[in-house]
């Protein structure tokens, strides 16, 4: 009776002391759960005044603590260009003139084109929403620029975030597209010269553009969708001066292969797909003015791709640059360079491009003003 005894109350005393223990241990994981919950919200309000690199190593090991008390990310930080105030305001000034004469290069290309018609030919149908894609693209990257170079915290809301990323993709796909239909155009007028109006037709031309501009949106909506549809719990700066997607999927603290997969799918059939047709449509024409006998016959038509070749290299020569390098810390500052020239300064040269060397252009020009004079006088 005293062994039993004795052992009712060593068992007694055991659970005790084991529910004492695992009181205390429920105690301190709370405060651990309170002070983790407190460090993140620290973190995100003070995101501005840390260096990225600490800002995200903190947020992330916040993120870890919480486990799954976490506050999903509802803004971005954009590090821009530079931190630098003097270079900021030396930009500003620069970019504010590309900017505007990307505008108004582009608005002159598109009104000189709708007027004139000696212009009215399926390649200048084509340059048309060329020079509308431009605008678009380039509006939904710089007035966003220059206006962060007067804010010193550069936030941006995951809706605008994704508008900007949305527009941006549908035009640089849509431009894809346009530069190959203008590659074919330019095969039928060198390989079919006789029957270049019978198939190049103003339907066909249309039926063109509007599968061109439809590919663009439904590849941009799909990109978009799955990207920010993934969770964001973690570091929200942006090591960029906008919204692109590699710098925003690598931020998400889910999954991201599936949405990876289909943008590689998107880009290999949209953008690759595109460059090889361009490829192997001026293979066509090389072989077409190697037949040539004269010299000068030959010179004349591969004149009337120059302007399209330029354009081309300078796009896909620049896109590869930015989307094929492989990531590394080292070369984030060439990736910003790269991506101004693709994003800003292209967008300006194209247009510059085609009117330039272009005697069609320059002589509607010159109507365009001689009838703006001929109107101003008689009134």
């Amino acid at each position: 009776m005293t062994r039993r005894g004795y052992g009712v109350q060593h068992d007694s005393e055991t659970s005790s002391m084991s529910l004492a223990y695992i009181a205390s241990s429920l105690e301190r994981a709370k405060e651990n759960r309170s002070f983790a919950f407190h460090a993140g919200n620290h973190l995100h309000r003070n995101a501005s005044s840390y260096p990225a690199e600490d800002f995200q190593a903190g947020q992330t090991e916040s993120v870890r603590a919480m486990g799954r008390n976490h506050t999903s990310v509802t803004l971005f930080i954009l590090l821009g260009l530079t931190d630098e105030k003097d270079l900021q305001l030396i930009l500003f000034p620069i970019f504010l003139v590309v900017y505007l004469v990307t505008l108004v290069w582009n608005l002159t290309i598109i009104t000189l084109i709708r007027m004139d018609s000696h212009l009215h030919t399926p390649m200048y149908f084509f340059l048309s929403f060329l020079s509308f894609t431009d605008i678009c693209y380039t509006t939904s990257v710089s007035p966003r620029m220059l206006s962060d170079f007067f804010r010193d915290e550069k936030t941006i809301s995951i809706t605008a975030c994704a508008t900007q990323y949305f527009v941006g993709c549908w035009m640089c796909l849509s431009e894809c597209g346009l530069l190959t239909a203008m590659a074919y155009d330019r095969y039928v007028a060198i390989g079919s010269p006789l029957h270049y109006s019978a198939i190049m037709a103003p339907a066909l031309c249309q039926k063109m553009v509007a599968a061109v501009i439809g590919t663009g949106f439904l590849g941009s909506l799909v990109q978009t969708i799955l990207c920010f549809n993934l969770d964001y719990c973690g570091s929200n700066v942006i090591q960029h001066f906008f919204c692109d997607l590699p710098q925003i999927i690598v931020l998400s603290c889910s999954n991201p292969f599936i949405t990876q997969m289909i943008v590689f799918l998107v880009a290999t059939f949209v953008g690759f797909g595109s460059l090889f047709l361009i490829i192997l449509s001026y293979g066509f024409i090389a072989s077409f003015i190697l037949k040539i006998s004269s010299l000068k016959g030959s010179a004349k038509a591969f004149n009337t791709c120059t302007s399209h070749l330029a354009v081309v290299t300078l796009f896909f020569g620049t896109a590869l640059s930015v989307y094929m390098r492989p990531n590394s810390n080292h070369s984030k500052k060439q990736d910003k360079i790269l991506l101004v020239l693709y994003a800003i300064i292209i967008p300006m040269l194209n247009p510059l491009i085609y009117s330039l060397r272009n005697k069609e252009i320059k002589d509607a020009f010159k109507r365009a003003v001689k009838r703006t004079t001929q109107i101003t006088q008689s009134e």
